[in-house]
């Protein structure tokens, strides 16, 4: 089987779907690995890093793409490139399939089994190949170290002969994987941390890490069997929303972490909350790049407001941490191919009847065989 990995051509994106250890992975199993030159540029892997490991280096990226077998990349493609697959290729990467119909729908005309990293299942079995919890677990750390960067202050508590500097105090919103990294990372550094969430589980998580937990009567609240969080009731956002107020204006760093699978997140931080916030304050929003948890957050960038909060809408926050966000991505790959790898006759097999295809398999033999995105 030929397995191909193109460079990223979205400006934004530094990550690699494969780096040289996934790629003597894959060689070992007796693939034949190609990616495309400068695959790794951006995360500190070059070349020759990768033709050490076994590949084929090509700056032919066209002729890559109709050759391979199996096409591993971290965004979903332009939709002329689906065209330059061959019939019976499978692409894997992250593919948005909620937003995205018109690709899916390409994919399927290609006949190209598409697999989505977004909807891989939650399970212990799947767990080795989760590609969002191994990227929000990075983003969770970065997010703290880009604050602290950011703030005019320190975060631990010092004891000086000038005085006492009083830790920082920091709000996280979303006890998911990226939450609970926030939360241990804002830890180490010193810090005093509230979180909220609005499954009681995820809280009793946050306290284990030494934090704080904002505890807000909603009603019933509960996760979805993937480990998300539900959408709430606009009654039940509204009281949450007036909780949260107090404890953002008394907060040096607000760290939001709310997404919603498949929707736009929601506005859980409105304009009057950041206008009691102090001054020098730091707001990062981890749901940025799908539309914000805060009001007048601008995605892809950094913005202080008139009362001089600093409000960080930076899209592919994970990124910014690329070589490790590539290995642990990359590795996640590998672990799919292995996981579905027929060793005699070396190549990836699709099964839509198993378990783990039935949730991320979205296109395969002409259609769309998803259940949730069929026409």
């Amino acid at each position: 089987m030929k397995i191909f990995a193109p460079k990223e051509i979205n400006p934004i994106e530094t990550r690699a779907s494969l780096d040289p250890a996934a790629v003597k992975k894959l060689v070992g199993l007796g693939a034949e690995v190609s990616v495309e030159s400068g695959l790794g540029a951006r995360c500190g892997h070059g070349d020759a890093a990768y033709i050490d490991a076994g590949a084929t280096v090509t700056a032919d990226r066209a002729a890559g793409l109709a050759a391979a077998d199996l096409v591993t990349r971290v965004r979903q493609p332009a939709l002329d490139e689906v065209g330059l697959l061959k019939a019976g290729a499978i692409h894997i990467s992250f593919l948005d399939p909620f937003h995205e119909t018109e690709l899916i729908s390409r994919f399927a005309a290609q006949q190209v089994s598409a697999i989505s990293l977004e909807m891989i299942p939650r399970t212990t079995l799947a767990q080795k190949m989760d590609a969002i919890s191994s990227q929000a677990n990075l983003a969770g750390y970065a997010a703290v170290v880009i604050a602290a960067s950011r703030m005019n202050t320190i975060f631990p508590m010092m004891m000086t002969p000038a005085g006492t500097i009083s830790p920082a105090k920091v709000f996280v919103l979303g006890i998911g994987v990226a939450g609970l990294q926030a939360i241990a990372t804002a830890k180490r550094l010193g810090a005093r941390v509230t979180a909220f969430d609005v499954r009681p589980e995820a809280l009793e998580q946050a306290e284990s890490l030494g934090a704080k937990a904002l505890r807000i009567d909603l009603g019933t609240t509960a996760g979805t069997d993937q480990g998300y969080a539900k959408e709430l009731s606009p009654d039940q956002l509204a009281k949450q929303i007036d909780a949260q107020a107090k404890v953002c204006a008394q907060s040096d760093v607000v760290i939001t972490t709310a997404k919603v699978f498949g929707r736009k997140p929601p506005i859980l931080i409105k304009k009057d909350v950041v206008a009691s916030m102090q001054s020098g304050s730091v707001i990062v929003d981890l749901a940025a790049e799908s539309g914000g948890n805060v009001e007048g957050i601008t995605p892809g960038e950094v913005t202080v407001t008139a009362n001089g909060v600093k409000l960080i809408g930076l899209a592919n926050i994970e990124g910014t941490v690329a070589k490790h966000a590539s290995q642990v991505l990359a590795a996640n790959f590998a672990n799919m191919i292995e996981h579905f790898w027929d060793k005699e006759a070396r190549t990836f097999m699709i099964k839509p009847a198993d378990e783990i295809q039935q949730g991320c398999l979205i296109t395969h033999g002409g259609s769309i065989v998803h259940e949730r995105f069929k026409i």
